[in-house]
């Protein structure tokens, strides 16, 4: 917590400068590592994270006026004001400020409220940007907290998680809740598996003689500035639709590759031998799709796919549904293991990390060279397991290493990918890290 204090106080420090005033309160909201369960909550399936200690800070100050200023001690990221009660967000350019915004309009339609008091924020974020650790969902749900506080409403953690997952769809990314329900439902000491419909938490303790290390590829990817994510979210929806269909369900209600194993009552295992024969592995074109749905290509556009994957000319079915489901049951693995804490504890969660990985590269095609590298160099060094966390194409890599090999995988890790290469430059500390769960948002008054 001294760093914490230290980062209030510089921060209030700014403030004052900045807004010639004190912040009436702080709020904090952590990024996520998520350990296992990669692009499944969109699926409706659980997933395994636990929140870092990296985290999005914001001093507030609520104004008389209706005024919405916002700041960041980052100078990359420009100031930005507005009316509190005319807010417009840009989907088609994810600036910083739009995050904020998305929280800040949640939590107004949830109270449907008109008639807004402005605010003079700064925002600091130590959570590096576009890498997997959830920076985005991290503001968005600080800017959440902010706006219930300034209210003086209340609402339970599950409450703000669901809306903040709601309300950051606002920016174009049709997310699943896991970062958001992390953020908030975090607790010191212990990873989660997060359930969704209803959203629940339950604690997973993790090895103690094993240490979890986070290493980022300095290959940056914004998730809501490409269609990548949103092309696999689509293909998700389109594979349960063939599968309901395949089986006889009311496919056009079926969203999500989870309704489809509900509705069948079958297990995880089943749904991979229907995916198996329901689906063929040669990627579908839209026509194909259409015929197999009975459907127009103008029905399957405006009433199924999103707007900015309208024009994909291949959706690769059979593989991202044959993740999902794989995954899905990793993640059930993991937390059983856990549980039971066989010796070889480390050992197994490793396999199960390396598995994980090498669905994400090959069947739901979200890696990079520069990710497969590094979890090669973490193998090596090593690591029991590794593999790409976070949406992938660029970002960061999580890797389980035994406690009393970690001084010499840092240093190994730190030789063979930084400093032989011209990342180098890119090298700080928040580049490779040792991390343990942490806690999750909090608002801090001023004293």
């Amino acid at each position: 917590m001294p760093v914490l204090f230290d980062r209030l106080l510089k921060l209030k420090e700014m403030f004052n400068s900045k807004f010639g005033s004190i912040p009436k309160f702080y709020v904090r909201a952590p990024g996520r590592v998520n350990i296992i369960g990669e692009h499944i909550d969109y699926c409706g399936y659980s997933v395994l994270p636990m929140a870092v200690e990296q985290d999005m800070l914001i001093a507030v100050e609520p104004v008389k006026t209706q005024t919405l200023q916002l700041a960041n001690t980052n100078p990359l990221y420009p100031d930005f004001s507005t009316n509190a009660n005319n807010i417009q967000i840009d989907k088609t350019k994810p600036l910083w400020h739009n995050y904020f915004l998305c929280g800040f309009k949640g939590i107004q339609e949830h109270f449907g409220l008109s008639n807004l008091t402005g605010m003079n924020c700064l925002v600091d974020g130590n959570i590096p940007p576009s890498s997997g650790l959830s920076s985005s969902s991290a503001l968005v749900c600080c800017a959440g907290l902010v706006t219930l506080t300034v209210l003086g409403m209340n609402l339970s953690k599950v409450e703000l998680a669901e809306i903040c997952a709601k309300s950051e769809r606002y920016i174009g990314t049709e997310g699943g809740g896991m970062d958001q329900s992390i953020s908030f439902l975090a607790e010191e000491g212990t990873a989660k598996l997060i359930e969704f419909s209803p959203l629940r938490a339950t604690d997973v303790k993790l090895p103690s003689e094993a240490v979890f290390v986070i290493a980022n590829s300095c290959v940056e990817m914004n998730k809501a500035a490409t269609s990548h994510f949103n092309i696999r979210v689509m293909e998700c929806r389109l594979a349960a639709k063939l599968l309901a269909k395949y089986r006889g369900l009311q496919w056009d209600k079926v969203l999500r590759l989870e309704e489809v194993q509900a509705r069948l009552g079958v297990s995880l295992q089943e749904m991979l031998w229907i995916t198996e024969h329901a689906l063929h592995p040669e990627p579908y074109s839209p026509e194909e799709v259409c015929r197999c749905l009975g459907i127009s290509l103008q029905e399957l556009r405006t009433q199924i796919l999103s707007p900015n994957t309208q024009d994909v000319l291949v959706f690769k079915l059979h593989q991202r549904a044959k993740h999902v489901y794989s995954e899905a049951a990793r993640v059930l693995q993991f937390k059983k293991i856990c549980e039971e804490a066989p010796d070889n504890t480390v050992q197994l969660l490793g396999e199960l990390m390396n598995q994980s990985h090498t669905s994400c590269r090959d069947m739901y095609e979200c890696s990079c060279p520069e990710l497969d590298q590094l979890v090669d160099i973490c193998r090596k060094f090593g690591a029991q397991g590794s593999r790409l966390t976070g949406a992938g194409w660029g970002g960061c890599t999580v890797s389980i290493v035994p406690a009393d090999r970690l001084t010499s995988f840092l240093a190994n890790v730190r030789e063979a990918y930084y400093q032989r290469s011209d990342r180098n430059g890119t090298f700080e500390k928040q580049s490779l890290f040792a991390t343990k769960p942490g806690g999750g948002a909090l608002v801090f008054l001023e004293a």
